[in-house]
């Protein structure tokens, strides 16, 4: 008696640990021809014709075919596909995997996808299958087991995240083992607990992702495809930048353009998502070019001129503890406090027929003071952004014991004037990246 949990099989087509060598060998030459219709829109499988998938784009079919023939071919190659960003690598991901799930749905075989993290990254992908197996008239064939599983028949596509906590040891990749934004899944993770899941199968590995530094794990799969490919003239590495994307989407490629104008060619994020350009680790924030390029030829002000618009920034220090002098917390005798800085900029706006409607930051004073209490800093910030600088906006380092003069200002200023700014990780390398696209764009001078 079959267990309720049992997976059902076709007696003499499949063995205990998935497809049998014969069987393999038979979808292996019919496989191949399935391989060389993919991206041209047709029905994954004979049976059923309800819908259309959609095309793939000529770059995305040159890799995708290479990777369903190493699998229907069983080669075991070893494949990574760079594209940059929007260009499609999760539709190409998909419509592999549905070709896989259909011409293998009557055999107990696995593939596995991974991501460096299951929500959003991975169940994205799983929902982009899900969608495709509809168009293509195979609702009724599919169900989804454990939340992060779809089965067409008895073959599988496993979605597991690749986060250092996750447990996926035990799961095996008879068809395809892919990485999903591999630049960012750990090297030691992977080469422990998913890489030996091809091992049994000499399963194909295919690393999806745009570069990031030169130590990322899609880095160093880049680079050894390469090696292997100056050896043996075998195409391994697959790699389309913006440029290659736009001839097939101009839109897309009108888009990139004002990315470029926004964030300057040489910021880390256009180099590495839409050049494919890796980042050498290690270095300064701000390149020799940067620094001179922030370098502005306006006056510095202690006061602020008629009709003119002012933002402002803080960045809060620490208070002189109780009976510290002000001398001893300012540095004469060995400060142990960081300075409360307030940073005024002048807002110079752009004409209208700019291609950036975004203003400029005239940076024309700063504001130091170290050791006041914070009591005493209130009435003196309060007078200072909102009577003489009138300033639009200031932004506020909201982290910790700022969090209250925070409150404080939107209270004593009005609240749409004061942004918060709470400091992590995240924000920490969101805000640099902005940063880095001000200078780039000559929107900041100091």
């Amino acid at each position: 008696m079959m267990k309720a949990n049992a997976r059902p099989r076709l007696r003499g087509r499949g063995t205990k640990q998935g497809m049998d060598a014969p069987a393999f060998s038979a979808i292996g030459r019919g496989g191949v021809r399935a391989a060389d219709r993919l991206g041209s829109g047709s029905p994954p499988a004979k049976r059923p014709r309800h819908g259309l998938r959609p095309r793939l784009r000529p770059y995305q079919v040159e890799a995708g075919r290479a990777i369903a023939r190493s699998v229907f071919q069983r080669r075991g190659d070893s494949i990574s596909v760079m594209m940059a960003r929007q260009a499609g690598k999760n539709e190409l991901s998909a419509q592999l995997e549905l070709l896989l799930l259909t011409t293998h749905m009557a055999w107990s075989v696995d593939a596995i996808k991974c991501a460096p993290t299951f929500r959003p990254q991975a169940n994205i992908s799983l929902r982009r299958l899900w969608s495709r197996l509809t168009e293509a008239g195979l609702a009724s064939l599919r169900t989804r087991e454990e939340g992060h599983i779809v089965r067409v028949g008895q073959a599988r596509q496993v979605f597991l995240s690749a986060e250092p906590q996750s447990n996926v040891v035990g799961h095996t990749a008879q068809l395809l083992l892919e990485v999903d934004e591999a630049q960012d899944v750990d090297k030691e993770k992977f080469d422990k607990e998913f890489r030996p899941m091809a091992a049994t199968a000499n399963a194909t590995t295919v690393y999806y992702g745009t570069p990031w530094d030169d130590t990322s794990l899609l880095e160093e799969a880049r680079e050894t495809h390469l090696e292997l490919e100056r050896r043996d003239g075998v195409r391994r590495h697959f790699q389309y930048d913006w440029q290659t994307v736009a001839e097939c989407n101009p839109s897309y490629g009108r888009y990139v353009e004002g990315e470029r104008q926004r964030l300057g060619e040489n910021h880390p994020l256009f180099l590495t998502q839409y050049c494919l350009k890796p980042i050498s680790g290690g270095g300064r924030l701000l390149s020799p070019s940067q620094r001179a390029q922030l370098q502005g030829e306006h006056s510095r002000r202690s006061a602020p001129a008629e009709s003119e618009t002012y933002v402002a920034g803080l960045d809060l220090g620490g208070e002189a503890a109780e009976g510290q002098s002000l001398r001893q917390s300012s540095g004469q005798a060995g400060h142990t406090h960081d300075a409360t800085v307030l940073t005024i900029g002048r807002l110079v706006f752009p004409p209208s027929d700019a291609l950036i409607q975004e203003p400029r930051i005239e940076v024309v004073e700063h504001c130091a003071f170290r050791g006041e209490p914070h009591d005493a800093q209130h009435a003196r910030l309060v007078d200072l952004l909102g009577r003489v600088w009138r300033v639009r906006r200031v932004a506020v380092d909201s982290t910790g014991l700022g969090e209250a003069i925070a409150r404080f200002l939107a209270t004593a200023l009005r609240s749409e004037a004061v942004l918060p700014v709470r400091f992590s990780a995240e924000s920490k390398s969101r805000l640099g990246y902005r940063l880095l696209a001000a200078v780039n764009g000559g929107r900041l001078k100091t």
